[in-house]
């Protein structure tokens, strides 16, 4: 029987890193890194790894993985330079990446969904970030690399959820935006869509979100009603008088009926109270 294919997650302790490794560890001979979050301290599957004052290449060389999933979060400035010299050891190295991007890479676009080849153009300092990141990947021979971008993810314990809650609790106003039209996953959907992806060893660029779309203030008033019988706050935030649009969907890359999912589909998974 060949060796398992050795994955490591940088990112790894993340909300989506931490669902990506409780994925993955079953089927494949995986690792994750943590930077503060002391509780992967005695997980001999985490290693500790803080972008500022670490050498990535140092644990790479290591661990010696077949494949490296980019779901880092910190100073952009700090991760375009850890990016670069990853990208640079990749050359030299048959390692593949997978980049886990979002929707942000489009947000100068307002007007229509954006699609898989669609021409990256964005108006926020985390999207040109991201672009910066996905433009150094690009430059890789294209079996070497994926790039995943994804729109909202929600899930229980999400970072998203896990704010309106606080919300709700605090009776603070919640911000929606009636005019914003976009799409949504959730964290269960999406990891077996990567999990589909590093099994199939799928290239290029992917977008793994809902095939529909959705308003914003409908979504979180949706999302919010599965907490329980609560009366929140809403603050309408108009930034446009038109509909404008923060939507990745697939065009030419999509995947099986069985991965596919629609809005609802993401609603009806968030079924945690709030007491």
């Amino acid at each position: 029987m060949p060796p398992k294919k050795r994955i490591l997650i940088l990112g790894g302790s993340g909300f989506i890193g931490s669902h990506l490794f409780r994925e993955l560890s079953a089927f494949y001979d995986t690792y994750g890194t943590y930077c503060s979050a002391t509780t992967f301290k005695t997980n001999h599957r985490y290693y500790r790894y803080a972008a500022e004052s670490d050498d990535l290449i140092d644990l790479l060389s290591h661990l010696k993985p077949h494949l490296v999933i980019s779901s880092m979060r910190g100073d952009k400035e700090v991760l375009k330079i850890v990016h670069q010299h990853l990208c640079k050891h990749l050359e030299q190295h048959p390692i593949k990446i997978i980049v886990l991007s979002s929707a942000n890479v489009f947000d100068a676009y307002s007007k229509f969904p954006s699609y898989e080849n669609d021409k990256t153009l964005s108006e926020s300092a985390y999207g040109r970030y991201q672009i910066h990141i996905e433009n150094a990947v690009m430059r890789l021979p294209k079996e070497q690399w994926m790039i995943a971008r994804l729109p909202m993810v929600f899930g229980n314990g999400s970072p998203r959820m896990n704010e309106m809650k606080y919300w709700i609790h605090e009776k603070q106003a919640i911000e929606v935006f009636p005019n914003l039209s976009l799409n949504v996953t959730y964290a269960a959907k999406l990891m077996q869509q990567l999990h589909y992806c590093i099994n199939r060893n799928k290239n290029g660029i992917v977008h793994l979100g809902s095939s529909d779309l959705v308003l914003h203030e409908d979504l979180i008033k949706a999302l919010v009603a599965k907490l329980g019988n609560h009366h929140p706050i809403y603050k309408r935030v108009y930034t446009t008088n038109d509909i404008r649009y923060l939507a990745v969907l697939p065009k030419t890359n999509k995947l099986p009926k069985h991965l596919q999912f629609n809005v609802s589909d993401a609603i009806d998974h968030h079924l945690e109270v709030l007491s």
